[in-house]
């Protein structure tokens, strides 16, 4: 049968930029192709085992999947070949030829010159294939797509030098055949004893045998595994090197970096699987992407069935990596069936608190290494209390806060922490309460500058300082933590710092200061609900008050960004009395200056808070006037 003619293509102008800065920037990292080969011919195995599942005739008339490594070295080459599910014509053009993944241009922009960042960013952003060009002057692919004639076989080959050549081909075997022709400089890879150490390295937990002949191949030298062939997690946590979790976590993350922290955990009794879950060390580029990959592999009895399977861990534990291999669910499994299997509901809740309980013994040993967990992904664990209230308070216990006892802007206390600093025996209100303060701010110098603060100081009591974009919503879930409820000091009334003494006029401030209370009602009405004497204050003149059920600012954002309708609202003015300008105010007899002023304090409380003035032309225009007059 007449195979297809011979094209030539032009690199998707992302892979162009790319391949540049892989071979003139990763030298001191170039033993990874052989990593990355390996494993994308793994997957290829792995995907052709799952398909057989439904069609066994896919795997006719070679049934033992495997990788072969050859090399020739007076011709310095290295091939990668496996027998897995293969590539068609069109499937080649648009692997091979592209990067289907809309984080590139994010990547590229990354990519430095740094060769361990830049090696780094390869595994991030899953373009392990490209790292061929940093060895190899010449790549040409064989592939021949299971299933399909021998005349279907594909010859895909580049330079890396911004074009590519694609023709059919007869191709009597399935699956494909990566040849490295070497640059000179590349030589020593075209040699047993290396490639035999860089798979050791790097691939001995590979489940299928990577196969290599003797001596340069010459003669009729024996076929051998050059790996243990034997799945890692398979294995009991006694026989695994912390090497080889690490090299492990490496392949199926497809990550240049060491995991953070991993869990390797055999569940036997009524259910029975095995789960060998990783952190790692650093977000991926789609972490905010809610509907993209979950990096979770599922095996059923050792054979494989999907990448993606999301249905193990909840949404805000996207971050984590590893294999989950389970002996109870059916080879026939689909995704319908996993989203409705009592089996999977057990398990993932399992696997999640073995997660948590992982993140929990982390923070407790390693507070350096849980510092970089936070720093990487607390934003994503904030997630945890509105998808999760099973496990709201492990979740609870988790979360790290700046606050009012530190001036440091890394957030670092615990809620435990918190707690444990409290006083409650204390003759004060506010202290004696069990209550969580918390306030919410745009940034953690805003919120330490807040005049809410004041009473707080004045009285010793720690303040939670919140000032990511979901910490409102986030504690409006999780509601208490240990019996200790969340109180926002912004929001509602507060009781008096100091109780008062027998005998003595509970509000007095109110009753001796209502004239003037009155009048800037009257001048204010338009922008604010109520004007009242403050128990917040002891330097501020003034500051904004929410009602009890009123949405914050940071709820505000987040609902217009969504494009949701947000309620209109009028804030509480609280105003301090002993204030020198509010006392000027009272003495204004000038209805004019008055409303100068009055205004001005209503604008600098707007400030304080991180508002945006309405009319900022105006507001010059009346400082002006009262710096003048």
């Amino acid at each position: 049968m007449t195979v297809e003619t011979r094209e030539t293509h032009g690199f998707q102008a992302e892979v162009q930029k790319l391949l540049h800065l892989m071979v003139h920037s990763l030298y001191s990292n170039r033993e990874i192709f052989l990593r990355e080969l390996i494993s994308n011919a793994s997957d290829a195995a792995d995907r052709l085992r799952f398909e057989a599942i439904s069609a066994p005739e896919l795997l006719e008339p070679d049934p033992e999947l495997k990788v072969r490594i050859e090399f020739d070295t007076e011709a310095r080459t290295v091939s990668i070949e496996d027998n897995g599910i293969g590539m068609s014509r069109e499937e080649a053009i648009r692997q091979l030829g592209t990067i289907a993944r809309s984080g590139t241009g994010d990547f590229l922009s990354k990519m430095t010159g740094e060769q361990r960042r830049d090696a780094n960013l390869i595994g991030q952003f899953g373009v392990g294939f490209y790292s061929a060009f940093i060895v190899a002057d010449r790549v040409e692919v064989l592939t021949r797509r299971a299933g399909a004639p021998d005349s279907e076989g594909v010859r895909w080959e580049s330079d890396g030098q911004g074009e590519f050549s694609i023709e059919g081909v007869d191709r009597p075997q399935r699956g494909t055949r990566v040849t490295l022709h070497l640059r000179e400089d590349a030589a020593e890879f075209a040699d047993e004893s290396r490639l035999r150490m860089l798979i050791r390295k790097y691939s001995d937990h590979i489940a299928f045998p990577v196969l290599m002949k003797g001596k340069g191949g010459e003669g009729e030298a024996q076929e051998e595994s050059a790996n243990t062939a034997r799945a890692l997690w398979t294995r009991p946590r006694t026989e695994v090197s912390e090497d080889e979790y690490r090299e492990f976590y490496k392949h199926i993350g497809h990550d240049f970096q060491d995991p953070l922290v991993w869990s390797h955990n055999r569940v036997e009794g009524k259910h029975e699987y095995i789960s060998l879950l990783y952190i790692p060390a650093h977000a991926p580029w789609d972490m905010w992407n809610r509907s993209g990959s979950r990096h979770l592999k599922l095996y059923v009895k050792r054979v494989f069935i999907m990448d993606d399977a999301e249905q193990f861990l909840p949404l805000y534990l996207r971050f984590v990596r590893g294999v989950v291999d389970s002996s109870d669910l059916s080879l026939n499994v689909s995704r319908e069936l996993l989203q409705q299997d009592a089996v999977v509901e057990t398990m993932r809740g399992a696997i999640t608190r073995r997660v948590l309980d992982t993140l929990d013994k982390l923070a407790k040993e390693e507070p350096e290494k849980y510092a970089t967990f936070w720093k990487e992904f607390g934003r994503v664990l904030k997630e945890g209390p509105a998808e999760d209230p099973g496990n709201r308070q492990r979740i609870a216990a988790l979360l790290r806060f700046s606050s009012t006892a530190s001036d440091n802007p890394v957030p670092d206390r615990s809620l435990a922490d918190y707690i444990a600093a409290r006083d409650t025996t204390a003759d004060d209100p506010l202290a004696s309460q069990k209550v969580i303060w918390y306030l919410t701010a745009d940034s953690f110098n805003a919120a330490r500058s807040s005049p809410h603060l004041e009473v707080f100081r004045k009285s010793g009591i720690e303040v939670l300082l919140l000032t990511d974009n979901i910490d409102e919503w986030l504690v409006s879930h999780l509601h208490e933590f240990d019996g200790w409820e969340f109180r926002d000091v912004k929001r509602g009334d507060l009781p008096a710092s100091k109780p008062a003494e027998e005998g003595e006029d509970k509000k007095p401030a109110a009753t001796e200061h209502s004239a003037l209370i009155e009048r800037m009602k009257k001048q204010l009405d338009a922008q604010v609900s109520e004007v009242r004497a403050t128990t917040r204050l002891t330097e501020s003149p003034a500051c904004l008050v929410l009602g009890e059920y009123e949405l914050g600012a940071q709820m505000r954002k987040l609902m217009q960004a969504t494009g949701q309708a947000v309620p209109e609202t009028k804030p509480i003015l609280e105003i301090n009395p002993a204030h020198p300008l509010l006392q000027r105010l009272e003495e204004q007899q000038d209805d004019t200056h008055f409303a100068d002023l009055a205004q001005l304090i209503f604008d600098q409380a707007s400030l304080a808070e991180g508002g945006q003035l309405e009319d900022p032309g105006a507001f010059v225009q009346r400082l002006n006037r009262i710096l003048l007059g």
